[in-house]
Order: C-alpha cells, then structure tokens, then sequence
C-alpha cells in the first residue's frame, strides 16, 4: 500500500485521503476551466491533461465550463477553437458550461453579502482603491465608503446592474480585511460595471463579476470535488474559500482548490497578452502559425495529439516552477511521429542526375515500404526514370572515405531502386556543378531477388524522377526565438528576441504520391525531417510544413 501510495502524484494522493475520510468516490468531480479570450497554449495541455486524466482514472465526470466574465475580452471565436483542441487532444468532457450560466445566482449572492454587511459599494476609481490597498508589508487604507448603509449599497448595486452608471463609476468590493498580508484579501472588487455585450449573454447585464468571485462560485454550484489549478492562484486560494464559506450549505460537496506548478517550455511563451501581440502585431499570421505555442498552431505544424500527451506524462505533476527544454517535447513528437509517419522522398535542394545507361523515354515503377516500424503500412509504387533529382548535398566530387554519399567514383544505392555509379559532372561559367552522370548496374535493383543476394555499398540516397517530379512549397519552421527564455528579462520587449530565420520557404520536388496526401496527415520526408501536408494547399500548390527535424541528440531521462 506504501509503495502504490508513492507511485501517486500528489493530487491523486489527495484525492485518495479524501475518499479514505469519507467522500464517496462517485462525488468526485473535476472541470476545466478555460477563459475564452484567446487561444489555448501549451501550458494549458498540461491543465487540459490532468482534469480529465483524472476523469479517466476515477471514472469521474469532467466539466467544460467557460469562465466568461469578460466581455471586453471574449469571443464566440476563442470557445470554438477551445472546444476543438479539446476534443483533438482526444478527451471528451461530461456537460459544456459556461459562467455566464450562473449570472443571476451570483448576483443574488453578492446581494446577500452586502445584506450580511460583508460587501459594499465603492464610488472611488480603480486605481486610487489600487494605491490603498498599499503593500504586504503595510496596512491598506480603508475605503471611505467601506462602512456606508447596508441600504445604500444595495440601492447603489441594483442601480449598477439596470446601468445607471458610467463604467468605472463604481464597483461592489467585499469586505474582509484591509491589515492581510495577503493582497488579495484587501477588500477585493466583485463587480464592475461594464456596458459591452456579452457573447452569450448579450446586453442583459451591465455589471460583471470579477473572475476570483465567479470562479470559485462557479466550481460550488457544479459541486467540483477537487478545484485544480496552476500554481499562480496559490495565493489566490483563501479568496477562494472565503467566498465559498459565504454560500456553503451543510451537507453539500465543499470544492477544494489545490494547485500545481504551471509548465514552462524553453523558447516558448505562454502569457496569452504577448501571444496576443505578436498576432495583433503581424510577428506571425496567426493564432494557428505554426510557429505558435498554442495547441492550434502545433495542431498545424504537425504535432499529434499523442505526442503531447506522452510529453505532459514525461513531465509528471509537480508542486514547484520548472522550465522544461524544448527538446523533451520535440522527442516525443519525434517518437509518435516515426510510428505512423508514412515515409516519402521529396528533393530539397535538387540537382538533376542523368542515368546514362539508362533507356531513353523509360518510366518504371518501383516498390518502396511505407513505414518500415508499422508492418501493417504496406508498400507503394514510385516511377524510376533516366533523368531523377537528388539533394546537392549528397555529392561531392571529391570526398574522404567518411563521406558515403555519391562522389566522383563512387556508388550508392537510390532508395529502393538500384546502385549507381557517378561518373562525371556538368558545371556553368561559374564552376557550379548543374548536372551530374552516372552509370546504374541493372541487376541491383531492390526487390530482384533475395536482398541478402545484392551487392552491398555504404550509402542510401533518396530521389525523385525528374520526369515525374512534383513540385511543392515547404515551410522550414524553426523556433520563433533566438533565446530560451524570451520574456525573462522585465527591461527588454521579448519581441527583440524574434528569431528573423523562424521561417524559410523553399520549392522541393517530391514524388507524385504526395498529391494524395490528406491534410494534417503525418509524413517523414526521408532522410530529411517529419512533415505535414498545410491547409492552405490548393489543387494548384501543395504546401507542406515541417514539424521536427529527423534526430536530435537529446535522450531524455528514463
């Protein structure tokens, strides 16, 4: 029992003690709360991963609910791309809920704590209450409205919600305790007044809970048994149980707010407002550019839904910040992607190789294995001709004998097809090699035979036939920054840190099977990298993004 216990993270240990003190295992409940004013990013996976790994692991239903409090910030854009990445990570939520549901109940609550004389209306502007609040060390100031008729305030309030005020004019705080060390206890604002239409609600309500007053509320009215959140509301925790001690009833399930350190990925950012700027700001073209942390844009460069789940898992759940390296992540896409990655030859940087003792005019087909590491991928035909592309890199006139691709002199088998001999080059006034000649021996082809019976060289290249070639557009992703941590530094914009190389775009030549290809489907492009067919291909242009290179020497630890 002592060993099952530490094989627990301390959540489940958590939920564990509180079943063994008697909560009954069919109260637990759990939900993911999102804020619908953006997209999701990395860092929410790791939320997004443990509410409903939870969900999975105690047979407990899990919540989708919107915390949409904002209207200045929210829209109907942002919950359908949330809904989306959701359902792509492959989880499935019990009821999709919104805190807008719960509008009414909230304010007859506050209305009961101004009644209680624990909440009351202040008439001064966000940023004097601000400046008294003072700092941990000091005692806030109290409002000079703090202690005004209960009766007054609940005048003021209901006034607030048929919009008699301007915004800004006055706000419902609670009243707690303007001495705590805690910030967030200084007589917090409940509710603003805010003349915007709501993307649910419309223009319903003129006043809007803050988000520590909604959110826990929210969590108590769907009975969540465990309120699990990153480590940044730690502080924000005796808020939440305040609030929740003000509407408990005996005898129903009371939420309990636990949190765990947020993830943080080495050359990436997850503060929603700086994502927002480099949308808003033309740094990237979208919330889905591939070059982008959200969930959308690793979607879109190629990630699958496996790969960060197997990285959140890799991690584990901790109590303290940690800074994960990036290349943990990029492992994990690597290792999904080499399982179902179907394999295609596609030329980078061609330069034409002609076969001359080859026949004229000749196209043959050639089997080739679609996925060496998925016996069940069968094979495919790829047409073999006189005149193919190999990548310029892969020759060399003269080359040592570490080098084992094509030299002067030299043979090399072409990917399932036969071994070849180069023989001479064509250069231009310039001295740039343009064609290269070679030799084929007509009884290497793969496939003739047993392969124990061909005759053996170094080196494998891939290639396309020239006559056949497919061109293509390929987008080389690279990481949007130059530095680890681009936002670490308070004194320099993190936009300084843009990397200007995060895209190139180069034309490829590729087999013509790669026409068939669907879009989001995996590929590994040989000998090259793991790629992805882009939506914005059309019958004219194939576009292809690439996802991660092929290796890497990062091993992450067992």
């Amino acid at each position: 029992m002592d060993e099952e216990k530490k094989s627990l993270n301390f959540i489940e240990q958590i939920i564990e003690e509180d079943v063994a003190n008697g909560l009954s295992p069919d109260k637990i409940r759990f939900r993911f709360p999102p804020e619908p004013n953006g997209y999701l990013h990395i860092g929410h996976t790791k939320a997004i991963c443990i509410n409903f790994g939870l969900g999975e692991k105690y047979n407990a239903p899990v919540n989708l609910r919107f915390d949409d409090t904002n209207p200045e910030k929210e829209e109907q854009e942002f919950v359908d791309s949330i809904k989306k990445d959701v359902e792509w990570l492959g989880f499935k939520w019990d009821k999709e809920l919104y805190a807008s549901d719960y509008f009414q109940q909230l304010y007859d609550w506050a209305v009961r704590l101004i009644k209680e004389g624990k909440a009351y209306v202040d008439e001064q502007p966000s940023e004097l209450i601000t400046e008294q609040r003072k700092n941990p060390t000091e005692p806030g100031i109290e409002s000079p409205y703090r202690n005004r008729p209960i009766e007054e305030s609940l005048d003021l309030f209901e006034r607030m919600k048929k919009g008699e005020f301007e915004e800004g004019a006055m706000s419902l705080r609670a009243k707690i305790d303007m001495t705590s060390p805690n910030m967030n206890m200084r007589d917090p604002v409940m509710y603003r007044i805010l003349k915007r239409p709501h993307h649910r609600t419309g223009t319903s309500w003129k006043i809007y809970p803050m988000y520590d007053w909604a959110h826990g509320e929210s969590d108590y009215i769907e009975q969540i048994s465990h309120s699990l959140c990153s480590l940044e509301f730690e502080n924000h925790r005796p808020l939440y149980d305040w609030y929740l001690d003000q509407v408990y009833t005996e005898g129903t399930i009371r939420n309990k707010q636990r949190e765990f350190a947020r993830m943080n990925v080495t050359y990436m950012i997850t503060s929603k407002r700086k994502l927002q700027r480099l949308v808003a700001e033309g740094v990237v073209t979208g919330w889905d550019d591939p070059r982008m942390p959200t969930v959308s844009g690793l979607r879109r460069k190629g990630y699958t839904p496996a790969s960060i789940r197997n990285f959140i898992e890799r991690v584990g759940v901790a109590k303290r910040e940690n800074l994960i390296d990036i290349q943990l992540l990029e492992f994990c896409v690597r290792e999904d992607l080499n399982k179902v990655a179907k394999r295609m030859m596609v030329v980078m940087n061609p330069i034409k190789l002609i076969i001359e003792n080859y026949p004229e005019g000749k196209t043959e087909w050639v089997e080739t294995e679609n996925n060496p590491e998925d016996e069940n991928a069968g094979t495919r035909q790829v047409p073999f001709s006189r005149e193919i592309y190999i990548e310029r890199e892969d020759f060399k006139e003269e080359a040592d004998k570490k080098f084992f691709r094509l030299k002067l002199g030299g043979e090399v088998r072409l990917k399932s097809a036969y071994i070849i001999k180069a023989e001479r080059v064509e250069k231009d006034e310039q001295g740039n090699i343009t064609t290269i000649y070679a030799t084929y021996d007509e009884k290497s082809k793969s496939g003739s035979g047993t392969e124990e019976s061909l005759r053996k060289v170094k080196g494998t290249l891939h290639w396309v036939s020239a006559d056949n070639a497919l061109p293509v557009e390929v987008r080389v992703y690279d990481r949007l920054f130059t530095t680890e941590q681009p936002d670490a530094e308070k004194d320099t914009d993190f936009l300084e840190f843009v990397n200007p190389d995060s895209l190139k775009v180069v034309t490829a030549y590729a087999e013509p099977a790669l026409k068939e290809v669907k879009v989001g489907e995996p590929l590994q492009f040989q000998r090259i990298g793991y790629f992805t067919k882009d939506e914005d291909s059309t019958e004219e242009k194939l576009v292809f993004n690439r996802t991660v290179t092929l290796k890497d020497s990062y091993k992450p630890a067992n």
